[in-house]
Order: C-alpha cells, then sequence, then structure tokens
C-alpha cells in the first residue's frame, strides 16, 4: 500500500486550513451562480414573463436570511458537514440521517441537471445532440471528482479564476445586450397570472441554492469567526446585482422566446456578435457549469464523511486520505451515484426544468431543516433570533410550488429519517 493510499479514522489525520476569505467568496459565487445564471433566467421569464423580474426581486431579498443563517451557525462551531452537522446537533440522529439522505438525493438529482444544462449550451453551437449531449454531462462529472480528490487546495485556485472570468462574461452580456431592451417586453407584467410568479419563484430558488455548500467546508476556514461574516455578505451583495442584470436583460431582449428557454445568454450574444459569440458562451458556459460541479463536489463529499462517521451512511465512507486530506472514499460513491442518475434521466427522457423543480425540492427541504436548527442553536439577538426564523418561514411557503415533482424527495426524507430511527435504536 502506497502513503496516498493510506486512510485513518484517528484525530492525527484531519482537514486543511487553507480557505481565506478570497477563496470563499469564490466557493459562494460560483456554488450559487454557475448554471442558475446560465439557465434559470430564461425558464422563469418564460413561466411568468415580466412578472419574473418581482419573483427575481423577492427571491434575492429572501437569500440572506438564508446566507446569514448558515454561516453563523457555521462561525459559531466550524465543523464539516455543514447542515447535516447543524441538524445533528440541533434534532439528533433521526433528523440528522434524514438530512444526509436529502443530500445525497440533492447531488443524484442535482449534479445532472446542471452538467446537462452545459450539454444543451454545446447543442445551441454546435451539431450535436441525444448522446452526445450526454457524454458532455458525464465528461464535465468525471473531471470535477478527478479534481477535487486531489485537494481542496486545487479546487480554491480553480473557484478563484473561473469566477473572474465568468463576472467579466456576465457584465460584457448585459453591456453589450443593452441596446437591445424594448419596453414593450415588459408588457404585460402578469401574462399567465400571479400564480405563475410563485411558479417561476420555485425555479429561481434553484439558482439560489450554494449558500450552504460553503458551510459543509467550515473546518477548512483559517478564521471562520472573522471570515464567514465578510463573505457571505459581499457574495449576496454581488450574486444578488448580477442575478437581477441579467433576468432585466433577458426579459428586456426577448432572448427567452428562442431555444425553449435553456440558453438565453448564447442568444443575447449571437444577437450582438454573430454566431461566434454564440459560440464562445457556448464553451464558456461549460467552463463555469463544471466550476459549480467543483465547488458542489468539495462540500457534498464532506457530508458524506460526516454522515458516514456518525453511522448515518455506511461506515466504510468515513475515511480521509492522508496525502490530500480529502474523504477519497466518499468522492468516489457520491460520482458513481451521479453517473447512474445521469443514466436514468437519458433513459426516463427528463427535461432540464423537471430536474431542477425537483432538485429544489430536495434542496428547499434541506433548508427547511437548517432553518430549523438556526432557530434552535441560535441563541443571539437582533438578527441571530430573526432571521433563522424568516428563513423556515420562506422555505415553507416556497414548497407548494415545486408542485407534483416534490414527490421525488419527500420518500426520501422518510427513508433517511426512519433509518437513523432504527440505527439509533
Amino acid at each position: 500500500m502506497t502513503a496516498s493510499d493510506q486512510v485513518s479514522e484517528g484525530p492525527e489525520i484531519s482537514f486543511r486550513k487553507v480557505i481565506t476569505v478570497r477563496h470563499a467568496v469564490a466557493i459562494y459565487i460560483s456554488s450559487v451562480l454557475g448554471a442558475g445564471i446560465l439557465v434559470i433566467p430564461g425558464l422563469a421569464a418564460k413561466t411568468a414573463g415580466a412578472g419574473s423580474l418581482l419573483a427575481w426581486a423577492l427571491v434575492s431579498l429572501a437569500s440572506y436570511p438564508f446566507a446569514f443563517t448558515f454561516s453563523r451557525l457555521s462561525a459559531r462551531n466550524p465543523t464539516s458537514g455543514g447542515i447535516y452537522a447543524f441538524a445533528t446537533e440541533a434534532f439528533g440522529h433521526g433528523v440528522s440521517s434524514m438530512t444526509a439522505w436529502l443530500f445525497v438525493a440533492w447531488v443524484a438529482l442535482g449534479a445532472p441537471a446542471i452538467t446537462l444544462a452545459a450539454g444543451t449550451y454545446l447543442a445551441y453551437a454546435f451539431p450535436i445532440s441525444g448522446p452526445e449531449v450526454y457524454a458532455v454531462a458525464a465528461g464535465i462529472l468525471v473531471l470535477a471528482y478527478g479534481i477535487n480528490l486531489r485537494g481542496i487546495r486545487l479546487s480554491g485556485r480553480v473557484q478563484v479564476a473561473v469566477v473572474t472570468l465568468m463576472v467579466a462574461l456576465m457584465a460584457l452580456g448585459v453591456a453589450a445586450s443593452s441596446p437591445g431592451i424594448r419596453a414593450s417586453n415588459f408588457t404585460p407584467l402578469f401574462p399567465d397570472g400571479i400564480v405563475s410568479v410563485g411558479v417561476a419563484s420555485a425555479l429561481i430558488v434553484w439558482s439560489y441554492l450554494g449558500y450552504e455548500n460553503v458551510s459543509n467546508i467550515a473546518e477548512e476556514f483559517k478564521d471562520p469567526r472573522r471570515d464567514f461574516g465578510r463573505s457571505v455578505t459581499i457574495s449576496v451583495v454581488l450574486i444578488s446585482a448580477l442575478y437581477m442584470a441579467i433576468a432585466f436583460t433577458v426579459v428586456g431582449t426577448g432572448a427567452y422566446r428562442s431555444g425553449g428557454g435553456v440558453t438565453p445568454l448564447a442568444d443575447m450574444m449571437s444577437t450582438v456578435f454573430g454566431s461566434y459569440g454564440g459560440v464562445f458562451v457556448s464553451l464558456f458556459a461549460v467552463l463555469i457549469i463544471f466550476s459549480t460541479v467543483n465547488a458542489y463536489t468539495s462540500g457534498m463529499g464532506r457530508v458524506v464523511y460526516a454522515a458516514a462517521n456518525d453511522g448515518n451512511l455506511p461506515r466504510f465512507l468515513a475515511r480521509i486520505d492522508s496525502k490530500t486530506g480529502v474523504p477519497r472514499r466518499a468522492l468516489v460513491a457520491l460520482l458513481a451515484t451521479v453517473l447512474v442518475s445521469l443514466t436514468v434521466y437519458y433513459l426516463a427522457g427528463i427535461n432540464v426544468q423537471s430536474a431542477f423543480l425537483a432538485t429544489s425540492g430536495v434542496a428547499v427541504l434541506t433548508y427547511v431543516v437548517g432553518s430549523a436548527s438556526g432557530i434552535r442553536l441560535l441563541k443571539g439577538r437582533g438578527r441571530e433570533k430573526i432571521l433563522p426564523v424568516f428563513s423556515l418561514s420562506i422555505s415553507l411557503v416556497l414548497l407548494p410550488f415545486i408542485g407534483p415533482l416534490l414527490v421525488a424527495s419527500v420518500p426520501v426524507a422518510a427513508l433517511g429519517f426512519a433509518y437513523g430511527r432504527f440505527r439509533k435504536k
């Protein structure tokens, strides 16, 4: 057995403390943006027209209570596992096991959805379809997991570089497309009724998933009490501004009316710069989505590790590689899970929008647990007392708008809770 294959369960092997504000902001932004900024503005506008801008504003405001709650919980007790760790401390084995299972379902549903969006963007610019789109998705998944198997330092560098390019591209897209904005595209405000705003909000929630991801790697912060607060404030402001600008431009230019609403940025850039603009955006979309998967892989691997260490998932997954400091077995197990899920998507013909809504259902249920944990664990005053209550209320309001696709997550939650109770006995 080589040194890189040696593993340990003891305290002498632990995660490396390498994350600073700069890396945290990069991971926040790449976790939350990614496929959200590439796809959701078009799908939301297709669902609610100009009324989608109201949905964006509401969800942007709602994102701060979530981000604040999770950052405060992480700064209070910076351990690996994020919401899973909060649920364990607040409610015990049954709820923590349910949360671990929800996180696995989150990855299984969400990772293929994100990577299929990359394949869809490539199909906009190149003559590929069907199996080739799924091959692109599989390639992104394998590459992201391969990088994370080498350690968090490489992930941090990747996030900083890609986020810088991402923000530049978004700013260019808005500036170049703004002359094409027409007032007529903003009327009627609610073409399909006010209820469509709620459905659009359920889609948009998917775009804001990710604020919990940095909590999953809290143990690797150099100074969590100082850096969590700074990084979350910077991230919320930047992310909300970018989303609102892109959404306004997509609606104002009518870019969502082509490509089924999935590729609005490619349509915007093609209108301004011709076919080469669409090709460039399509290629860069693959890089952005890879960055998102890369960021999530870091956090979710540590959730599986923490759950396995507690017995809520198979214990053989609770190993940290002594050379790289990453939970190698947990990452490999997750990769296998998402590849199986991607295969099911292909065989069942699941479309991207349905995959996004199903993922939102799992994530919002997880946010219910995280918000409830914040209410129970945070004993401060002012924002620490009020914002977790807001987070829980927002989560409960959003659940009905997921619709029938919520059925994909409720059985998982029930089975996870039952498994945790059984293990406790």
